[in-house]
């Protein structure tokens, strides 16, 4: 199942340089890759384990509607991977732009923070 959510850029956002502060769009990654993973996995508890290259290829505005599309591209005994693909609507524009791509590897813990198999959702 897919999932696609979206965040507008706000002046909070900005760096000194007055684009997207790298931080806030890795937060906003980790954190609509987790919503994906425990909507798809309910009763797991998934913690992130491991976000793969990080490498911003463009930059965002103020203003900008950026997009993130959340597929899962494996699932393993206690793991499981999203990639998220986000997208940057500047005020103005007249197509998006792929601003940024990684792979987010979540893992299902038990209490003690141990990694257990996941939780059956075929029902």
């Amino acid at each position: 199942m897919a999932f696609q959510t979206y965040s507008i850029v706000r002046p909070e956002h900005l760096n000194h340089h007055g684009f997207l502060f790298g931080g806030q769009l890795l937060l906003w990654v980790d954190e609509f890759a987790w919503l994906a993973a425990a909507k798809e996995n309910p009763g797991c508890k998934l913690v992130t384990r491991a976000m793969d290259k990080i490498e911003f290829s463009e930059r965002a505005g103020v203003g900008a509607i950026l997009r993130f599309d959340v597929d899962q591209t494996r699932r393993g005994r206690t793991s499981m991977q999203y990639t998220v693909h986000v997208w940057s609507d500047e005020p103005g524009a007249t197509a998006d732009v792929k601003i940024f791509s990684t792979t987010v590897t979540f893992v299902n813990v038990d209490a003690q923070g141990n990694k257990i198999d996941l939780c059956c959702t075929d029902e």
